[in-house]
């Protein structure tokens, strides 16, 4: 993710239903969406999610809270532009994430808020294992999913 992605990853963002189940129901507004934005950049493990054939963002993802004593780092962050969901490319970008995640860590995790079931299905499609629950960076309780190297190793490709 770079500064100059704004306006084209908020033309994304600006649109309300992507936020319905989601905690902050209002990051499609301009200013909430900013603070995202900032937020993002400033973590230095925010990337932008781009339609090859279209050539063009569709969304993002970030790697956040590395944890070297557990071997652990967080994805989270993640949204999609509408017109992708529910195809191969929420589960392409996670994978690439979990590829070069477990090039460092042995766990990859995801925290989601209770209230957020298209998150919640879309964990178990990619293999996460509900395992609990964890106080997230804003101190909010959320599932937490995990993914495991050796697990991930062992799933079969598509």
């Amino acid at each position: 993710m770079r500064q100059e992605d704004f306006d084209d990853l908020y033309a994304v963002a600006s649109d309300p239903l992507i936020w319905e189940q989601h905690p902050a129901r209002d990051r499609y507004k301009s200013e909430v969406f900013a603070k995202y934005f900032r937020e993002g950049l400033d973590s230095g493990g925010a990337l932008v999610a781009i339609d090859s054939e279209e050539a063009r963002i569709i969304g993002a993802s970030r790697f956040i809270g590395y944890d070297p004593a557990t071997s652990e780092i967080e994805i989270g962050f993640t949204f999609l532009a509408r017109s992708y969901w529910g195809g191969v490319y929420n589960r392409e970008m996670k994978r690439l994430m979990l590829e070069h995640a477990f090039q460092f860590v042995e766990n990859v995790v995801f925290l989601v808020a209770p209230e957020n079931f298209r998150s919640q299905r879309a964990m178990e499609k990619i293999g996460g294992v509900r395992s609990g629950t964890r106080i997230d960076i804003r101190g909010l309780e959320r599932l937490l999913y995990r993914i495991s190297r050796g697990a991930f190793r062992q799933q079969k490709p598509d």
